[in-house]
């Protein structure tokens, strides 16, 4: 084998061993509902990371619909599966919409970040909100699953991750739920914020 040859072999050895990944365990959101291919802003970040240079691969686990049983079923797989480094949480939108106790989905929830930090992956929680025709009550103890995990688990969460698109003028499908694709960046950009310190550390 020649120096060449082996040299090559020994560099792609080390980005391989180099290379960290993180999953993104979501729902339609996450999923790029009503997008073209590769608009999505979980795309857009690993694309950041390209820019960067940094060795991590995104690996996109999120089904439109899901809620957080749904999530509960399939992490043990994607934990498997990609051994994260990282996992970015981003359920719960649809329990809220089915009106489903916000009690079970902070269980739900608080069970894939046990497992996930069982694995050996640090959490990063992305939290939703719901219309408020829910009802004050409902929607207030909704969104207040977040912000309780992430202190009674002690880790960082995003706050409502389309507050800056879903109220703003040609940022919404015209379903008024899913952000298109001209919010994904921006979607992508607060994301990346609350994501760096976890890197860092």
């Amino acid at each position: 084998m020649s120096k060449f040859y082996f040299a090559l072999i020994i560099a792609l050895f080390s980005i391989t061993a180099m290379a960290k990944s993180i999953v993104v365990l979501g729902d339609s959101i996450s999923a790029g509902y009503g997008l073209e291919a590769g608009k999505g802003w979980v795309t857009l970040l690993q694309q950041k990371f390209n820019l960067k240079s940094k060795p991590y691969t995104v690996f996109n686990e999120s089904i439109s619909g899901d809620t957080t049983a749904g999530g509960l079923a399939r992490i043990d797989r994607a934990l498997s599966l990609h051994k994260p480094e990282i996992i970015l949480l981003e359920l719960g939108a649809n329990d809220g919409l089915r009106g489903l106790s916000p009690k079970l989905m902070k269980s739900n929830l608080a069970e894939m970040i046990k497992r996930s930090q069982q694995s050996g992956a640090k959490v990063l929680l992305l939290s939703m909100r719901i219309p408020p025709n829910y009802g004050k009550r409902y929607v207030d103890m909704f969104y207040q699953v977040y912000p309780q995990l992430a202190e009674e688990m002690d880790i960082p969460y995003v706050p409502f991750i389309l507050e800056e698109v879903a109220l703003a003028k040609g940022m919404m499908q015209k379903d008024g739920l899913h952000p298109n694709a001209d919010a994904q960046p921006i979607i992508a950009d607060k994301i990346w914020q609350y994501l760096q310190p976890i890197l860092e550390l």
